[in-house]
């Protein structure tokens, strides 16, 4: 297999295959097991179609309307006006990579032959994104049960020929002329795939699929920073120690203790203050960083858990079983998604919240123990980073407010039959804000770390070794240190653009080995 090319078989797919299809542009290819499994459930659903007696989704409407038997001449027409009627989403359109994710994986359950529909319907799934074509998804019109219904219908107008797509210009256009110009014959729906093109969580999915590779990145990229700041504090490495931990062994503590450890290797700073200016223990946002972001890292395993769990399911309503068996079902319940993805934001906020509280300490020269007001050059003509940590502040607050749970609300629908929804994709949507927040406020205590770190520097005093790695790469990437006459925004935002491609972690791992 080409490694830019994806191939989907009948039994799911990975993180990293998600990954590389919404992010990466990734090729995707069915295999032929899927093909034939798409065959075989599709003789199924024709078999029950040429019944007289009524199957839901095959033979009858939908939701509340389930009770109403369609007769044959009328039933493609009924699977084209479930996607017509369902492509009522409103607002801001949601982000490429996310339509993507949401395309790519429906195919995947497609593609597993429990939903009945034909293998051209998934080729033509396949070969929209292949064109980097992209329907227009709005941000609202999912509710996170019976799947992200709108959101999937807006995806499915455009197989049908339907409604807008931005093309791979980046221009919006007619979703008909895309796929004529790129040769793809639009779709015409039979019994049952207009519903299984619908019925799925696959927005929210996606979305915690990327917010979980994101925050990897970000909370290594945050126990290297916390090193940064305790070691910028001379707070003690004492408290990093592996037989500390290891009597609570929460195992992202301990991989959080030892990255830190890692960046404190060889450093002048640490410890040796206290026989000067004497500290019993070093304030709870040094001391417990370890704590804090380990438990974080712990909740990140357990979404991780959550999503390799979704990414191998089929979710339809009805699915074809492997023995012809047509039955209906709850699995397009968004509810182990929405809880993941709550909890991701309740994590991020916290990790948020001790990050700030240690860039402030680093700015307050009454807790700093030797460092200017601000970590200014001339405290009083020069204000410092004073307002970086207010805007951190203001990213903090606002993290708290994306950390009140989407799922514990249900607002009931479909005239009471889908009586009690999830909210996920809200809380996918907010989660999405949060990862970017997270990684903006991550960003100024790496500027306020490194700066203290070039100011102990000049007091004489020795930097690990990883500490300078750090400091050398953001000034090589035009991350300028604070100084007179300049303003700070274009090297806030430059901070925020190494920390969250990943070039923090790459820049101390030379000198640490590889962090976890």
């Amino acid at each position: 297999m080409d490694m830019h090319t994806v191939v989907v078989g009948t039994s799911g797919t990975t993180a990293q295959d998600v990954i590389a299809v919404a992010r990466g542009n990734a090729r995707v290819e069915l295999s032929a097991a899927a093909v034939g499994a798409l065959a075989a459930a599709r003789e199924v659903i024709e078999a029950l179609a040429a019944k007289p007696e009524p199957v839901y989704g095959v033979s009858t409407g939908f939701g509340a309307l389930a009770s109403r038997h369609i007769s044959p001449e009328l039933r493609g027409r009924l699977q084209r006006n479930i996607v017509r009627s369902h492509a009522a989403g409103m607002g801001p359109r949601v982000e490429r990579e996310v339509v993507r994710a949401l395309m790519f994986l429906r195919l995947k359950t497609v593609a597993s032959g429990h939903t009945g529909v034909r293998p051209q319907i998934a080729q033509t799934m396949a070969d929209v994104l292949n064109a980097g074509i992209t329907p227009v998804v709005h941000e609202y019109g999912s509710l996170g049960c019976s799947g992200d219904l709108a959101p999937l219908s807006h995806c499915a107008l455009t197989l049908m020929g339907e409604g807008d797509a931005e093309g791979p210009d980046g221009v919006v256009r007619p979703a008909g002329e895309l796929l004529a110009a790129h040769g793809i014959t639009p779709v015409e729906l039979r019994e049952k795939e207009g519903l299984a093109l619908l019925n799925g969580t696959d927005g929210m999915l996606g979305m915690l699929v990327m917010a979980i590779a994101d925050l990897q990145n970000l909370y290594t990229s945050a126990d290297i920073t916390a090193a940064l700041s305790l070691e910028a504090l001379l707070g003690t490495d004492k408290v990093l120690a592996p037989d500390l931990h290891a009597i609570r062994p929460h195992p992202g503590q301990g991989v959080s203790a030892d990255n830190m450890l890692r960046v404190l290797a060889g450093s002048g700073l640490t410890g040796h203050h206290q026989d000067d200016a004497p500290r019993v223990q070093d304030a709870y946002s040094v001391r417990c960083a370890p704590q804090v972001n380990g438990a974080g890292r712990d909740t990140l395993d357990h979404a991780r858990l959550v999503a390799d769990r979704e990414l191998a399911a089929a979710v339809d309503n009805p699915v074809v079983l492997a023995d012809g068996r047509v039955e209906s079902n709850g699995n397009f319940h968004g509810a182990p998604v929405a809880y993941v993805l709550d909890f991701l934001a309740i994590v991020a906020a916290d990790l948020g919240s001790i990050t700030e509280r240690r860039t402030d300490r680093l700015l307050d020269k009454n807790r700093s123990h030797g460092l200017p007001p601000f970590l200014a050059d001339d405290a009083g003509v020069d204000s410092g980073l004073m307002i970086a940590q207010y805007t951190q502040a203001a990213l903090v607050s606002e993290m708290k407010r994306l950390a009140v749970p989407a799922s514990a609300d249900s607002i009931p629908s479909s005239a009471m039959q889908e009586d009690h929804v999830s909210m996920g994709w809200s809380a996918a949507r907010k989660l999405r804000t949060a990862v970017e927040n997270l990684a903006r406020i991550v960003a100024v205590e790496l500027y306020a770390a490194t700066r203290a770190i070039e100011l102990r520097a000049a007091q004489g005093l020795t930097p690990a070794p990883a500490s300078l790695a750090a400091v050398e790469a953001l000034r090589a990437a035009g991350v300028e240190g604070p100084g007179p006459d300049r303003f700070l925004s274009p090297d806030l935002a430059a901070a925020d653009a190494f920390v969250r491609a990943g070039k923090l972690v790459a820049a101390v791992e030379p000198v640490t080995g590889r962090l976890a």
